[in-house]
């Protein structure tokens, strides 16, 4: 369970500029003990603060820097292992991972149910192409910068890479790239462009390598939760099947190739959901909700080699 544990007295900002002593305040005894000490007009002046203060204005006042986050609170917040970095950004500004999560999300759960034929959906989500590049891509690259000056490498990583694929997904389906179309007999048509054993065989060549990308996320996420493992997992095998469908379908064997393709659309709609779950605990934990959603922290489960060996030098 998530606990919070504080570790400094914050007061109000209307009694900091009094010139009070509050590191010496007694919370239970309702004064100041250094000011009672030190003689009788400041300890006339400790009994005038002593009856305007409210001792539990100390719980109603306290800020995000009296708080200690547990491994386990900050790797759900982040998606990302607990490190140590300089300043305290992480208390200054707003949680940006929900941001990329739910653009991923957003474009994730429709392109599977267009893998998936469902309805007559189809075209590779050709109806979602803004989508893709102002809510997929833009989002998950700007929460990306985001973690990056948090100082969460890993975030940074998987945020900012996502958000360039949906770039680039967007960017096919767009006509002025002419990324399909020059695969045509006349150099223009995306129709026909679409149906080349080139296109299909090329667009396979980039999935088999975001395929061979994932799975090295997939491998450093055993590092965070269980949500975000499945997640991966299933992401893995989104990019696998669709990159043995998009081969199949570029040897003219269509029916086998179709059906990898609907089952990574199958693979891409799990892996949607379950990234609707963890973007429901994120903001759960935003909005200090009353109860809070597990998300199965693993990261205590293998010590990192830091933890073990101390700090990593450079030969």
């Amino acid at each position: 369970m998530t606990t919070y544990q504080s570790t400094t007295q914050n007061i109000p900002a209307e009694q900091a500029t009094a010139g009070y002593d509050y590191n010496n305040y007694d919370v239970e005894a309702g004064g100041n003990t250094a000011s009672a000490a030190a003689g009788g007009g400041q300890q006339q002046q400790t009994t005038a603060m002593k009856d305007d203060f409210d001792p539990q204005a100390l719980s109603r006042f306290r800020s995000a820097s009296s708080i200690t986050m547990t491994p386990e609170l900050f790797e759900k917040l982040y998606l990302n292992p607990k490190t140590s970095v300089k300043g305290n950004l992480r208390q200054t500004f707003a949680n940006p991972t929900p941001l990329a999560i739910g653009g991923f999300v957003l474009c994730l759960c429709p392109l599977g149910c267009d893998l998936l034929g469902w309805k007559g959906a189809g075209q590779y989500g050709a109806a979602s192409t803004g989508a893709y590049v102002f809510v997929g891509g833009l989002l998950m690259v700007l929460a990306g910068l985001l973690e990056f000056f948090l100082g969460n490498t890993f975030s940074f990583v998987v945020f900012c890479s996502f958000g360039g694929f949906w770039f680039s997904f967007g960017g096919t389906l767009i006509p002025t790239f002419n990324s399909v179309g020059a695969y045509s007999a006349t150099g223009d048509n995306q129709v026909l462009g679409l149906a080349t054993k080139g296109f299909q065989a090329s667009f396979g060549f980039y999935l088999l390598f975001w395929t061979v990308f994932v799975g090295v996320l997939l491998l450093c996420s055993l590092r965070t939760n269980v949500a975000f493992v499945f997640l991966f997992v299933c992401l893995e095998m989104t990019f696998l099947c669709l990159t043995v469908g998009y081969f199949l379908i570029s040897e003219a064997r269509s029916t086998a190739g179709q059906r990898f393709v609907r089952a990574g659309g199958g693979f891409a709609l799990a892996c949607g959901l379950i990234g609707f779950y963890i973007f429901l605990v994120l903001m759960l934990v935003a909005v200090d909700f009353p109860f809070l959603l597990p998300v199965g922290d693993i990261s205590h489960l293998m010590t990192g080699y830091q933890q073990k060996h101390g700090p990593i030098k450079m030969h």
